[in-house]
């Protein structure tokens, strides 16, 4: 096993990892080697799996009360990332791990579950708010802040664990990433607050930051400006996805709170077909990679929101 921040420090050369967003609930295991697989011709040192919490809904009945339920739409953590395992053993495999929906005693334990599978990497988030929820509300008994996840991480992996039925002579070894945001995250009053925010995580023992994806890479370089301004010297990995429709114009903005360049929308408006979209999506993100990998970057991270074609076409002009 190998960790993301050894990988990183021993890298001749720079590299793509990739992100997969896991199929829905009531597949097999056979979907999620079929987005894989075309990945696997560049070797990538690492994969992240995305983690989705519980979703809720209310249910009429016919006395015209409602019924909550409670549902998880896609497979866990665990199963996807011994699924993976079964497959594929010369990938590291980095899950998600996340605040939201969950007390510290449910995290620490799927965190012990990973450490007994053998996993040494994860990713730290907050996660989103619920549907339906204006802002992010932990668990009675969770987190509210990542920082505060890191910092459970980091003392799992200095033997002290909240549940006292583990012996005590027990230390996981997590190698931990965080989320950073060149953008800022939408509920930062300002980008120097969000880099006070994310010092934070680093300083409770994060080991490396991927960033949230960017179509602009002059936001990216005034970003690591920033976060080595504030002391904060962990490597920083940025994250692409290239535009694949017309729609994503509009629903990435609204989703994950960035802006698409005026350049990059007037491109993509005067498309005729959904194939030119495609490939001026393709496009723009080849000349984005080179630039990144012009300026001395220690990897990519791509965005493949279970679609590879696009990415596979980047990597292979770039990489």
């Amino acid at each position: 096993m190998s960790k993301v921040i050894d990988i990183l420090k021993s890298s001749k050369a720079p590299f793509a990892s990739f992100e997969l967003v896991p199929p829905l609930k009531g597949s097999d295991a056979s979907l999620l080697y079929r987005t894989l697989e075309p990945l696997m011709e560049f070797h990538p040192p690492f994969i992240n799996i995305t983690c989705h919490r519980d979703e809720v809904e209310y249910v009429a009945n016919a006395d015209g009360t409602y019924t909550k339920l409670t549902l998880s739409k896609r497979p866990g953590t665990i199963a996807i990332v011994g699924a993976i395992m079964r497959q594929y053993q010369d990938v590291e495999i980095v899950p998600h791990v996340i605040c939201g929906g969950a007390s510290k005693t449910q995290i620490e334990s799927e965190l012990l579950d990973l450490h007994f599978l053998g996993i040494e990497n994860v990713v730290a988030l907050r996660g989103d708010a619920m549907p339906g929820q204006r802002h992010f509300l932990p668990e009675p008994d969770g987190f509210a802040h990542t920082n505060e996840l890191v910092g459970m991480i980091h003392n799992l992996n200095n033997g002290n664990c909240i549940d006292p039925t583990v012996k005590t002579d027990f230390k996981t070894s997590f190698c931990v990433g965080v989320a950073g945001y060149p953008e800022k995250h939408y509920e930062a009053a300002n980008l120097d607050a969000d880099i006070m925010n994310l010092k934070r995580k680093v300083d409770a023992g994060a080991d490396y930051i991927i960033t949230q994806m960017f179509f602009d890479n002059r936001r990216f370089y005034q970003f690591v400006d920033l976060c080595r301004k504030a002391g904060i010297t962990v490597p920083i990995i940025p994250g692409l996805k290239p535009v694949s429709s017309q729609r994503q114009i509009d629903l990435l903005p609204r989703s994950f709170h960035i802006d698409i360049p005026q350049e990059l929308v007037d491109m993509l408006r005067k498309a005729k077909t959904a194939e030119e979209t495609y490939q001026i999506g393709i496009d723009w993100c080849i000349c984005q990679s080179s630039d990144l990998l012009a300026h001395g970057v220690p990897a990519i991270h791509y965005y493949t929101m279970a679609k590879t074609d696009n990415v596979r076409k980047i990597v292979k002009e770039v990489l």
